[in-house]
């Protein structure tokens, strides 16, 4: 008896050493289909502060309006002394809401209370997804979260959680640090073994840090970016080829930071998305609405629908691959479909010769002859250089949407829908891709696309896209012989 009591004795013992977090539900799984994110970042608590009770308002008031699944927390966390009462009420937060989180470090959180002594304190609650991560590396907070399948018997989409770091160690580098080298091929290494356990496809993935990755400025103002730049980028001024390595190892669908706090923006480059979150502390500066971002995935599909959430309600949407956006549905006029009734497949032409430098140079050379073909294309020009097409056709639209439509080509070419412009790919030029978007209702719309070579090298390839619609060539069967 005495012997059974001591056994029991040290396995409550043993019980009360083990973090609290080794019980929790350790897998984050779809349902029905979907998986949604909330990201809050730079919460900037002040444990002394009496507008405490506005951001703990505010993020209970995003939780209770999506409902997500996790909370990703990307840095500037606790940014006041007491530290450790700081943390200790951001987590209570989580914990009361039964809500799962991760967190990333900011370059301030340090500042305030060890790196170790923070991560010590999270795996200690049962709702901490995340973990300190490996030793050898540089930073502490990076680890995957992976997602599970709807069924839970396999990761279906991952999390990149990455520590960008704090400050540099020479002030020539400029004001922030980088992700390091050795982080990156961490995340290559990551990334390669999660493909190879998934039949060699990667994996749906994204990735969260702190501090935006230099590539952020090129996308200011593209036509594939939706939200608010407010303020300069804060990104390193080392480009240690982070994003690189996410375009070759083609998992990480969009990144994810914060530290700017009135910058909202998300966008594309080469494919990978590069967003910020937005701010819920009011401690923080920033005029923007506090609130939070919200990514919702969808299970075995690269694809994301994006949004900010506030108090104040559901700010436009943002849609990816396509690039294309709720914005774009409500304020874009949509162009009526024909009242036409094509019966026969294929596309009008008329081929003609001469020198060209602009598609309303075409009309005015020689007509040399007018035909039909299945598709648009320049394969069965009789001449290698100086010619030039006008394609006409019918396509059927078959749904009400927003469409992106482009055009490759080498040298000039331009689109038009319904007699609008939607494409211009104009001049003598090599090789390069132009795009538009225009609004469609469902059915058949006039599709007119002008072409010209110039000389060596041609080409000309017309695509298209939409919300439901990846990028690719418009197909076949959409082309209807005009009446």
């Amino acid at each position: 008896m005495k012997m059974k009591k001591t056994l029991l004795l040290a396995i409550a013992l043993l019980y009360c050493c083990i973090p609290l977090s080794l019980f929790a539900q350790r897998h984050l799984s779809f349902k029905d289909g979907k998986f949604k994110i909330v990201q809050f970042t730079d919460i900037h608590w002040d444990q002394k502060s009496p507008k405490c009770a506005k951001t703990v308002a505010t993020i209970q008031s995003v939780l209770k309006a999506e409902n997500p699944d996790v909370a990703m927390l990307t840095g500037d966390v606790v940014t006041a002394n007491p530290g450790l009462e700081g943390w200790k009420s951001v987590i209570g937060i989580f914990e009361e809401a039964k809500m799962p989180f991760t967190v990333m470090m900011g370059n301030h959180d340090a500042e305030i209370v060890p790196k170790d002594e923070i991560y010590a304190m999270l795996s200690k609650s049962p709702y901490f997804m995340g973990e300190k991560g490996p030793g050898d590396i540089h930073g502490a907070g990076n680890y995957v979260v992976p997602v599970y399948s709807s069924d839970g018997k396999k990761p279906a989409a991952l999390l990149y959680c990455i520590d960008s770091n704090d400050y540099p160690t020479l002030k020539d580098y400029g004001t922030y640090d980088w992700i390091h080298f050795d982080q990156i091929h961490w995340y290559r290494e990551q990334s390669m073994r999660y493909t190879k356990e998934n039949g060699g496809k990667p994996l749906p993935a994204l990735a969260f840090f702190h501090i935006p990755l230099l590539e952020y400025n090129e996308i200011v103002g593209a036509e594939t970016t939706l939200g608010q730049k407010e303020e300069g980028i804060a990104s390193p001024n080392i480009n240690t080829g982070f994003f690189a390595s996410l375009v070759e190892m083609k998992d990480v669908m969009a990144t994810f930071a914060g530290h700017d706090h009135d910058n909202d923006y998300i966008g594309m480059l080469y494919n990978v998305g590069l967003a910020f979150g937005r701010v819920p502390g009011w401690d923080a500066y920033g005029d923007f609405e506090r609130g939070g971002r919200i990514i919702e995935l969808r299970e075995g599909k690269f694809e994301f629908d994006s949004w900010i959430r506030t108090p104040s309600g559901k700010e436009y949407t943002y849609y990816y691959p396509s690039g294309l956006t709720s914005k774009d549905e409500e304020t874009m006029e949509f162009l009526p479909a024909k009242t036409v009734k094509p019966k026969k497949h294929g596309v009008a032409y008329t081929y003609y010769e001469g020198k060209f430098k602009h598609t309303d140079q075409i009309a005015s050379g020689t007509k040399v002859k007018e035909g039909t073909m299945k598709n648009i294309s320049i394969q069965e020009a009789p001449a290698k250089d100086h010619f030039a097409y006008e394609f006409r056709t019918l396509i059927n639209i078959p749904e009400k949407g927003v469409y992106r439509f482009y055009t490759y080509s080498d040298d000039g070419s331009k689109l038009f829908i319904d007699g609008k412009a939607i494409v211009d790919n104009d001049g003598s030029h090599n090789a390069r891709i132009a795009k538009g978007k225009v609004a469609l209702d469902a059915g058949f719309h006039e599709l007119r696309v002008l072409y010209f070579e110039d000389y060596m090298g041609e080409a000309l390839e017309v695509g298209v896209s939409s919300r439901k619609i990846k990028e690719a060539v418009l197909p076949e069967d959409w082309y209807y012989l005009p009446e």
